[in-house]
């Protein structure tokens, strides 16, 4: 409260008949402390006889009334030794009511049983406030009260609402092992020194909005039954959350987190929100356990961190990094969507379940995650410039990599797993499908351009959902060409072939290009799956073989092997002769086609084709038709050998 405030206060009339004692014409309220019964002072300013009697009549369990007045330590001990219950050798009080009253020394409400409300608002404690071991029955509200001196409130039982509303804590706050039976409301609370809250329980709604911690907050071990708020909560230092269980949803967002932050060993039942939560000087978060989500949108992370994390699902969308990261995660579908890679940030699946930290022993459970595997799924990149992002054994089935910036810099490593295409048989063509990865968006670009839903559905791509963007086939294009020299920097060719396919695919199937390029790239498509399908480059070579071995037999090898024939004459004796040797033209074959197949024909025609699909003549003699089938053959069955063979070297290239 303010020196202004506080004049101000003092000037003017509590709502309650109050002593007035020591009014003076500057302080013309005098002492604010509420009459006792029908006298006209207060307790601390009735006489000793009056006093004695007052005390006297309170049996235990009284309700009080004593707002506003100032206690001394003696006085305060006079009033709950007259509350005291000889059976149980504890103060029992009803209904009390402490507003705006002032403690100047210590005040000592150790193992004292409030049976009602206990009202403690705008209550000042000068020195040390001692609630330890202390029950509340009702509601106890604390809200607008001030410690100076140290708080202690260890193994205090509250079973109706606490209320610490914009209460301030200018020493040590001890609320450690207290057991806050309904809800705990701290908001706006300013804690100068130490909070401390280890092994307390929850069991209502934990209010902790806006709430300032200067020095080390520790809540290990605390265990919140139901929602926990810390939204906008400031952690000038250290803040320990180790061991803590959330039964419900916990809200961090806003918070600032100055010193460490530590979340050794949590488990969250319910979603963990971080969203707009600032870790400065955080190095390591987790490991911990999220039965649901944990929410990191817009975090910034100033420092190299580690999160370790089981949940489901992750989200990171807009979170800066600005210093270097490591994500290891379990069962987790990971959003990056528009995330600030400021620094290298690996992803990487944990591999090995997480242990709880010391003195704890043993696994954190996993229990509600249990019917998920326990790998990592990136969800989308989308927004995100990737040049610092890697991943490691990443399950990429479902990542959508639209939007996303130098993904050509992305770091691909270890087990990560694309989408597959489907397997299906072709309608146009005699051959099954061959498996490869595919990117989603494929699988979303051909759906939508399926003939009719129920096509769509059958035919094995998977739908988009609701906020998928439309792509056009150019556009996943530029997603396969960047991603495959992605995975060629990585030395990863095998892969790298899919998505050149992919993207070859997209190509032929882009209506802004020319349809020259688009009927090469279908040619090219047709006869060896652009280069990477060494089966159907071998069958097309085998049935250009078997074509060209007919024709030979039918029509490009002679009737019969021509004999060269020598001619000449001598005209007169002793005169030179001359001889001229000539190989008749070969005769084309007739009659039946049955009689021109023989073993001697067949010989001879794939001597003729093996030959020429590796660029040699065969030497034989052929007919016209035969001549020409030849010189295709020998163009066209060493380009498909080609084909094949290239096909074979980009599946085993290192």
């Amino acid at each position: 409260m303010t020196t202004a405030a506080s004049a101000s206060s003092s000037r003017t009339s509590p709502n309650w008949p109050h002593c007035g004692h020591g009014a003076t014409p500057a302080q013309p309220v005098g002492c604010r402390g509420v009459r006792v019964g029908d006298h006209v002072h207060c307790l601390a300013h009735l006489g000793e006889a009056d006093r004695a009697a007052y005390l006297a009549a309170l049996p235990p369990g009284s309700d009080i009334d004593h707002r506003g007045t100032p206690f001394t330590a003696e006085l305060l001990d006079e009033l709950l030794n007259a509350l005291r219950d000889p059976a149980t050798d504890r103060p029992r009080v009803g209904n009390a009511l402490f507003d705006g009253a002032s403690f100047s020394d210590v005040a000592g409400f150790g193992r004292a049983s409030f049976a009602e409300d206990a009202s403690f608002q705008g209550a000042s404690f000068s020195g040390t406030a001692f609630f330890g071991w202390a029950s509340f029955s009702g509601n106890a509200s604390f809200q607008g009260a001030s410690f100076s001196g140290t708080a202690f409130f260890n193994r205090a039982s509250f079973s109706g609402v606490a209320s610490f509303l914009e209460t301030s804590f200018s020493h040590d706050a001890y609320f450690e092992e207290v057991s806050f039976c309904a809800d705990a409301r701290f908001g706006e609370a300013a804690f100068s020194r130490d909070a401390r809250f280890s092994r307390s329980s929850v069991s209502g709604a934990a209010g902790f909005l806006q709430v300032s911690f200067a020095r080390v907050a520790r809540f290990d071990r605390v265990s919140f039954s139901h929602d926990a708020w810390f939204g906008d909560a400031s952690f000038a230092h250290d803040a320990w959350f180790d061991d803590v269980s959330f039964g419900g949803d916990a809200y961090f967002d806003r918070a600032s987190f100055s010193g460490s932050a530590g979340f050794h060993s949590v488990c969250f039942s319910g979603d963990a929100r971080f969203d707009g939560a600032r870790f400065e000087a955080a190095s390591r978060l987790g490991p911990l356990v999220c039965g649901r989500r944990v929410v990191l949108d817009g975090a910034v992370l100033q420092q190299p961190v580690t999160l370790e994390m089981a949940a489901r699902q992750v989200s990171c969308a807009r979170t800066r990094w600005a210093s270097t990261a490591t994500l290891r995660l379990r069962y987790a579908e990971l959003d990056l969507r528009d995330a600030v890679f400021e620094y290298p940030v690996l992803v990487a699946a944990g591999l090995t379940r997480f242990t709880r930290s010391e003195p704890a022993t043993g696994w954190l459970p996993e229990t509600e995650l249990s019917d998920l595997e326990p790998g990592v799924r990136l969800r989308s990149v989308g927004g995100a410039d990737v040049a610092h992002l890697a991943l490691h054994d990443v399950d990429l089935s479902t990542c959508r990599f639209a939007g996303a910036i130098h993904l050509d810099q992305l770091k691909v490593d270890g087990w990560c797993t694309f989408t597959t295409a489907p397997p299906g048989w072709s309608r146009h063509f005699p051959w099954r499908w061959s498996r490869r990865n595919t990117l989603i968006e494929e699988h979303h670009w051909r759906t939508l351009v399926a003939p009719s839903p129920e096509r769509a559905a059958s035919s094995g791509w998977k739908s988009p959902p609701p906020d998928a963007p439309h792509l056009k086939p150019a556009a996943v294009a530029a997603l396969y060409r960047q991603l495959r020299k992605s995975l060629e920097d990585g030395k990863n060719e095998p892969d790298a072939a899919d998505f050149y396919y992919g993207e070859c695919e997209m190509r032929r199937h882009d209506t802004t290009r020319s349809r020259g390029e688009r009927a090469l790239l279908g040619l090219y498509w047709a006869l060896s799956g652009y280069g990477l399908r060494a089966a159907r480059a071998l069958a097309w070579l085998g049935a250009a073989m078997t074509v060209t071995v007919a024709v030979m037999m039918l029509w490009g090898l002679p009737a019969h092997d021509p004999k060269p024939t020598t001619t000449g004459r001598q005209t007169a004796a002793g005169e030179e002769i001359v001889l001229i040797t000539d190989t008749p033209a070969p005769v084309d074959p007739t009659g039946p086609a049955a009689e021109r197949v023989t073993a001697e024909r067949l010989e001879k025609s794939l001597r003729v084709v093996i030959n020429s699909v590796l660029f040699r003549s065969s030497g034989q003699n052929l007919t016209t038709i035969g001549t020409y089938t030849e010189m295709a053959s020998r163009l066209v069955e060493p380009v498909l050998l080609g084909l094949a063979v290239l096909a074979v070297r980009s599946r085993v290239k290192r």
